[in-house]
C-alpha cells in the first residue's frame, strides 16, 4: 500500500487549508491513521490521529480547536482540515498508517508513511 498526501499550500495567518492523505494499493478501514509534520531542524511530530472507526480522534494541544482530522468509510482517504493557521505551523505534513487500530501520537506506531506535503504559513 502507498499513501499519497497533497492539498500543501502558502497561505497567510488565519487562511485555511485541506491535507488530503489517499491510500492506493488496498484499504486501511482496520488501521489508524495519522498526520505529523516537521519544520526546517525539528524532530517530526505528531499532529493528529484517527482511529480506524473515525470515532476516537487525538490532536496535539497547539493545534486543537483549529485544525480536524476525518476519513470516509472506505478507509482509502484521510483529510487534515486546516483553520486559523499560524506561522508555526509551517512544516513538511506526512500522513502515516498505523499498526494498531487506536489513534496513537508516536511515529514508532506508524508503518507507512506517505511523501510529505508542504504547508508554509506567512505573517
Amino acid at each position: 500500500v502507498q499513501l499519497q498526501a497533497s492539498g500543501g499550500g502558502s497561505v497567510q495567518a488565519g487562511g485555511s487549508l485541506r491535507l488530503s492523505c489517499a491510500a492506493s494499493g488496498r484499504t486501511l478501514s482496520n488501521n489508524a491513521m495519522g498526520w505529523f509534520r516537521q519544520a526546517p531542524g525539528k524532530e517530526r511530530e505528531f499532529v493528529a490521529a484517527i482511529s480506524w472507526n473515525g470515532r476516537v480522534t487525538e490532536y496535539v494541544d497547539s493545534v486543537k480547536g483549529r485544525f480536524t482530522i476525518s476519513r470516509d468509510y472506505g478507509g482509502t482517504t484521510v483529510t487534515l482540515q486546516m483553520n486559523s493557521l499560524k506561522p508555526e505551523d509551517t512544516a513538511v505534513y506526512f500522513c502515516a498508517a498505523s499498526r494498531r487500530r487506536v489513534p496513537t501520537t508516536t511515529t514508532s506506531s506508524y508503518n507507512i508513511w506517505g511523501q510529505g506535503t508542504v504547508v508554509t504559513v506567512s505573517s
